[in-house]
């Protein structure tokens, strides 16, 4: 009997998963664009101030969403790996996915804390304001500015492996993974 939850027909994930997945993707590019393009506009313009509040607004997204999807992943597992994998890539595969889930919660989070720590309120879509946690301190500032900062170059480093092992399934294995989160794919 085929367990519902695992995946659905074909050893796919389950829609909500690959919707969550596909949207939270999408979240993480932007707000890692727009944190790129935003430090480097000089001064406090309205631009750089409305891009630093989107910047917020998708953090706190991704932060809700990665919770969600946490919760959706413990009570519907993914759909098991091709079974010839080497127990090395499993091991890899499995550290990578792990990885990203923390730092979907945790550089948020992070960037919530140098926010506080700045002094600066977090409201998000500019109608609701989050608690504020710490108060101001201009050495956790620091610490939490450059906690965000390398937490989003990890972050980019383990989505290059992440593609990477897309590349690899799809153009060397052939192994049909990557249907397994596209929704028009077929294994």
């Amino acid at each position: 009997m085929t367990n519902v939850k695992t995946a659905s027909a074909g050893g796919r994930y389950t829609g909500p998963a690959i919707a969550l997945h596909w949207l939270i993707a999408v979240l993480i590019i932007g707000g890692f664009w727009l944190g790129w393009v935003m430090t480097d506009i000089p001064g406090l313009t309205p631009t750089k101030l409305r891009y630093f509040a989107w910047h917020k607004w998708i953090g706190v997204t991704v932060f809700a969403l990665a919770w969600l999807r946490v919760i959706w992943r413990l009570t519907h597992p993914a759909p098991p790996l091709p079974a010839g994998m080497p127990a090395l890539q499993r091991l890899v595969s499995n550290a990578v996915h792990l990885l990203l889930y923390v730092l979907m919660i945790v550089i948020p989070a992070s960037g919530y804390l140098y926010s506080a720590a700045a002094g600066i309120q977090v409201v998000y879509l500019g109608i609701l304001p989050l608690p504020t946690l710490i108060e101001p301190d201009q050495q956790l500032k620091v610490i939490f500015r450059l906690t965000h900062i390398w937490l989003n170059y990890a972050l980019l480093g383990l989505f290059v492996l992440h593609l990477l092992g897309v590349v690899k399934h799809t153009l060397i294995d052939r192994d049909g993974l990557l249907a397994r989160m596209i929704p028009f794919l077929k294994s």
